[in-house]
């Protein structure tokens, strides 16, 4: 891909599948803000793609704070003119059995998973609609998207929410040419999964570290777990020009974990 002149927005990318998006982004001549609540792993993040000989900053935000969101975007277009790609990969998880879950703890995963790209949704199409060039705003969705798993039923209700509002932005945007999609990841070895990995040994359901991700990731036809860079590689293809007439959709890159 060639990405020089576009200006990418990519949060939740201090670390792991985000940072492996903001990375290749950047490889391929994209201006990236690594944007995070964690500034430091951004910075870090961001320092290694400027030292790769991409052109990238750094930002602080909390996704389910507006004005934080707003403050992000308007970081972009001061320092690189415009805002042309907005990836919304920030989010959280947690395993809990669905009768023992809090009302606290299914709105902590809401408020993040949906409520956070729902803001960034609306801050990144203002700015696109402002400027009249379109643009591409793309949503991190799940293979959670689609299905329902054991002890994630706050995570997947985020993860239907980001679909719906995937579909919803790309009916009232196309008029504007913005194109909205969502990706979809399986089972990537990331630190979320560690944690997943952990919370599933507290729960009883696994024995040893390692075994929730590969029981999880058991059935995934090409025979391995995913990597950030699989997923980032996706991500290229939905914020380039080959995917200028795609949208509305939910791009699966599973490892052929489900088939629909």
């Amino acid at each position: 891909m060639d990405f020089k002149g576009t200006v990418c927005v990519v949060t939740g990318s201090a670390r792991g599948i985000g940072k492996g998006i903001g990375a290749r982004l950047s490889r391929d001549g994209a201006a990236v803000v690594f944007a995070d609540i964690d500034q430091t792993g951004a910075e870090k993040a961001a320092k290694e793609a400027r030292d790769a000989g991409g052109t990238a900053i750094s930002a602080a935000v909390d996704v389910t704070s507006r004005d934080q969101v707003r403050a992000v975007v308007g970081r972009a277009v001061s320092e690189f003119g415009e805002l042309n790609v907005m990836v919304n990969n920030a989010g959280i998880s947690q395993l809990k059995p669905f009768i023992d879950m809090s009302e606290a703890e299914y709105e902590r995963i809401m408020r993040v998973n949906s409520t956070g790209v729902f803001l960034c949704m609306q801050e990144a199409a203002k700015q696109m609609i402002a400027q009249g060039k379109g643009g591409k705003i793309i949503n991190a969705g799940s293979i959670a998207s689609r299905e329902g798993y054991p002890n994630l039923a706050h995570y997947c209700a985020s993860k239907h929410a980001v679909l719906a509002l995937t579909h919803a932005g790309a009916k009232e945007w196309a008029a504007h040419k913005i194109t909205v999609n969502a990706y979809a990841p399986g089972v990537v070895a990331t630190e979320l999964w560690a944690q997943l990995d952990q919370e599933s040994i507290g729960l009883g359901n696994t024995k040893e570290p390692g075994e929730a991700l590969a029981g999880f990731g058991a059935g995934i036809l090409l025979g391995r777990l995913g990597t950030p860079e699989d997923i980032a590689a996706t991500v290229a293809f939905l914020a380039g020009p080959d995917s200028d007439y795609i949208t509305g959709q939910l791009i699966v890159c599973d490892g052929g974990m489900l088939l629909w």
